[in-house]
């Protein structure tokens, strides 16, 4: 319970009629959530506006109603805030209902089209073998000091997330590390929140189905940065173009991390296999289990980020050469014969050309790379050629199937997927549109020594068909499959 004056603080607020003194239970933004006693919060989706429902909110025993503009008939049993932007306000609302939790914490965030989850994953584990208690936000799992939360959006609602940052805090968690999407960004989500850092890695084509342009896609994490006070940090890849234009006008001090000229963090790859890489980071030599060079970009920022929150130099390389991948992400099952297989997230076409490009340094001449991928139903149809071609070129073996089609037909999908394979591509390339099929087909044509790529899906465990889910993981059914060959 809060009092509806202290959960307004900080809400720019048009006009307000009403008691200020109510004590509010509860903040909403869907109407059908709505108890007696709650806040609710009028928030334009992107199906619908949540003005329509202030009715049912007032018949459901909404006590106040945050929007941006009042029906034709406002009750007057209830207390009316208007404010020129609804979801700032939630954001805002729910972070003072919770206790400004995020202020108690030494919170990061990290933001771009690539390596979020890696970071943030990483920092969360690297200051936990530092010994401090920390919380984790991100797209596969939610920690709070060690106890492990579902992880349903890469960045959660507002409420959720000041929910779980308050957990945080009650735990004792001195540190917090969370991913910020471009959604969430442009969705206000983070609003409200009191950030000690941000991490910026890249920005390539993605999200483009909801963001509709590359410049909308770009405000939208820029605009986070945007946000940052002058208290926090902002360390952003240098080696990025759209890195530099993340510090024009952000308040936050600059930092820049960099594995190809000058800047405050750098880093050089010393040598690399399928088993790990060595570093130099700063001068000091590192070894490290991961691969490739966009890992060791997010290793870069890890040590940067983390001496920038006031961990020790020295203390960070030591506890980084005992972090292990993340799943998904690079993950390597090898099999009794010889057989290297990769699981990876990589679903955008800068992505999987990472990943492939990774792959064909470390391999030999004499080792083929057999590539398996996808593309997912309802979204951005425009990258699934463009990542065909990719696969196709970088790849011995090619075999396109299916990811999540949600409610497309998986046919139509390798359609658009086959559409930019060259004759000669096509000829190295294979159509299975089961995805089980498709891997254990990968796993039937390596021979020892070959690497076996399966892209799209990473950490995910499920698969979405016609809508609904069902339990499908890609290392579970690689490891099947290479242990069965």
């Amino acid at each position: 319970m809060a009092e509806l004056k202290k959960i307004l603080k900080g809400i720019d607020i048009k006009s307000f009629s009403g008691k200020r003194n109510r004590m509010i239970s509860n903040i909403v933004f869907d109407s059908r959530k709505v108890v007696p006693g709650s806040l609710f919060v009028a928030v334009r989706g992107l199906k619908n506006d949540g003005h329509d429902f202030t009715g049912d909110a007032v018949s459901s025993g909404a006590e106040a109603v945050i929007c941006e503009h009042l029906p034709p008939e406002p009750s007057e049993d209830v207390s009316w805030i208007v404010t020129e932007d609804s979801a700032s306000a939630l954001g805002q609302a729910a972070s003072n209902f919770y206790g400004n939790p995020s202020s108690s914490l030494k919170l990061a965030g990290i933001t771009g089209t690539n390596g979020k989850t890696t970071i943030a994953t990483l920092l969360y584990k690297l200051f936990s073998l530092l010994g401090y208690r920390c919380g984790l936000l991100s797209t596969i799992c939610n920690y709070v000091a060690g106890r492990e939360l579902e992880a349903t959006l890469t960045t959660p609602d507002p409420v959720q997330l000041n929910r779980i940052l308050s957990e945080m805090v009650a735990a004792g968690c001195d540190f917090a590390f969370m991913e910020v999407s471009s959604h969430a960004s442009d969705q206000k989500r983070v609003a409200g929140l009191e950030f000690a850092g941000g991490v910026f890695t890249n920005l390539t084509h993605d999200h483009l189905d909801y963001h509709k342009t590359f410049d909308r896609y770009l405000a939208a994490k820029k605009n986070w940065f945007d946000s940052l006070s002058p208290k926090a940090f902002a360390l952003v890849n240098a080696d990025d173009r759209n890195g530099m234009v993340m510090l024009q006008n952000c308040r936050a001090s600059h930092h820049t991390y960099s594995m190809r000229g000058m800047a405050d963090f750098r880093c050089s790859i010393l040598e690399q296999s399928f088993r790990g890489m060595g570093l130099r980071i700063m001068g000091e030599e590192l070894w490290t289990g991961f691969i490739g060079d966009y890992n060791a970009y997010n290793l870069l920022a890890v040590y940067g980020a983390a001496v920038l929150l006031g961990a020790g130099s020295r203390e960070v390389l030591t506890e980084m050469s005992r972090l292990g991948p993340v799943a998904g992400r690079l993950e390597v099952i090898r099999s009794a014969g010889g057989i290297t297989g990769i699981v990876d997230y990589a679903h955008t076409p800068d992505a999987l050309v990472n990943v492939i490009n990774t792959l064909n340094k470390i391999r030999s001449n004499n080792v083929s790379l057999i590539t398996v991928v996808g593309a997912g139903g309802d979204r951005d149809r425009t990258k699934r050629p463009k990542m065909a071609a990719i696969a196709a070129e970088g790849s011995t073996k090619l075999i396109l199937t299916s990811d999540n089609p949600r409610t497309e037909d998986p046919e139509r999908i390798l359609d658009d997927m086959e559409a930019g394979l060259s004759p000669e591509m096509k000829e190295r390339s294979l159509r299975i549109s089961s995805r089980r099929e498709a891997i254990k087909t990968a796993a039937m044509l390596a021979a020892p020594e070959d690497v076996i790529l399966i892209a799209g899906k990473g950490h995910e465990n499920y698969q979405e068909i016609n809508g609904v889910r069902q339990h499908f993981d890609d290392r579970e059914e690689l490891q099947k499959a290479l242990t069965d060959k």
